[in-house]
Order: structure tokens, then C-alpha cells, then sequence
């Protein structure tokens, strides 16, 4: 792992290597926003936002007194020529009608079976789920970026704990150890961290692992 590198940085680059030329990428509120700081050079992206931005560009970290554009997580940023604004309904119907080519969120459990919990630890108060259950079930390819635990505790598992997000929808999972595809209700490892052996990755995952590297 790259010492002195954030985990968060680390993944959202990893992440964004996942991500192709003319693709219509949402990136989910928290570590997934991080993704559009490490989009390649000779990669161009179309960023979607669900509270009706198309087209969306960089944060702004200082931005004037009368910016009022917002992601859905409340950064300010800024627009790429011929973006689009629309209401948060015209935004679902495009979200909903499949035209997301790759949607990234983050995730609180992960199973084999491309479950995915990332909006309820049981127990204590959440502020709602967002769009996250909408963009999991109507984006063509979902990508989950998540650290590989939480204080110490697997969150890649055999079968999800927490209340479902979205059922058998995760198709790879990208944290800061490895790159993994749900293939047929499995994890498969196609890319590993340099300084993590496979006996050590197989001990922070409860859930069996294959390897395809």
C-alpha cells in the first residue's frame, strides 16, 4: 500500500480506474465523491448527480458568493460546457430508466451474492438512504468503494447482517487491499495490494475467496 496516501485516496483511485471513456458515472455521497479527483487524463466522463445535474464538473473550493450549484451531497461544483439541470423527478426517471452507465457507492456490508447494506447500522438514527436503492437496481454496472474493514471487523461477508440497501445488485467491490468481481455468487480477486499476501486477505473477508490474478 502507498505509505502517506490516505485509505480513502487509495480506494477512490483504484475505484476510478474502473471507469471508461464516454460513461455516464454517478458518484455516491462520501468516499465515491473522491473518484472524480483520479478520472485518467485520457478518460472522459459524464457525471450525473441525482438532485438534477448532468454533466456535473470539479468542486469548487472557493467559490464565488452567488454559486449556488450543489452535488447531491452538498459540495459545491462547478459545470462542464453542455451540462444539463433538472428537477430531482426528471432525474429519477433517468436514473430509473437505466441510462447510468456506472453508478459507485460506498457500503457499510457487502456479500457474495452482490448484496449490498450501506444505509442503516440497526439501532441508531439515519437521515434516509437517498438514491441510494435507486441507483443500485438501475444502473447498468455497480461499483462498491469501501475500506476493506471497520475497526477491525470484516465487511466483506457471506451473507449481509444489516438491512438490505439492494439485493444482488453489487458487480465488483474496490477497497484499499484488493479489486474483487461477484462472479455466480462468489469473490473473485483479480487485483491484490502489493504488501497483502492472500492468506492475509482471506482473514479480513468472511467469506471464501477465489483468485484470478
Amino acid at each position: 500500500m502507498t505509505i502517506n496516501i490516505p485509505i480513502k485516496d487509495i480506494i477512490a483511485k483504484k475505484a476510478a480506474a474502473e471507469l471508461f471513456d464516454g460513461a455516464v458515472v454517478n458518484l455516491g455521497i462520501g468516499l465515491p465523491e473522491l473518484v472524480a479527483n483520479y478520472i485518467p487524463e485520457d478518460v472522459e466522463v459524464i457525471l450525473q448527480s441525482e438532485n438534477g445535474i448532468l454533466g456535473m464538473g470539479p468542486h469548487v473550493t472557493d467559490p464565488a458568493v452567488d454559486h449556488n450549484c450543489f452535488n447531491a451531497g452538498g459540495k459545491c461544483v462547478s459545470l462542464k460546457p453542455g451540462s444539463m439541470l433538472f428537477d430531482t423527478t426528471t432525474s429519477f426517471m433517468f436514473i430509473r430508466g437505466g441510462h447510468v452507465d456506472i453508478a459507485i457507492l460506498g457500503a457499510l456490508q457487502v456479500d457474495q451474492t452482490g448484496s449490498l447494506a450501506s444505509h442503516e447500522i440497526p439501532g441508531k438514527f439515519i437521515p434516509g438512504m437517498g438514491g441510494a436503492m435507486d441507483l443500485a437496481a438501475g444502473a447498468k454496472k455497480l461499483i462498491v468503494a469501501t475500506s476493506h474493514t471497520q475497526k477491525g471487523q470484516p465487511k466483506l461477508l457471506e451473507k449481509i447482517t444489516f438491512p438490505a440497501t439492494a439485493i444482488n445488485c453489487v458487480d465488483t467491490i474496490v477497497t484499499e487491499l484488493c479489486v474483487i468481481d461477484i462472479v455466480d455468487g462468489r469473490f473473485v480477486v483479480r487485483e491484490m495490494s502489493a504488501d497483502i499476501s492472500k492468506k492475509e486477505l482471506e482473514e479480513l473477508t468472511a467469506a471464501p475467496l477465489m483468485f484470478n490474478l
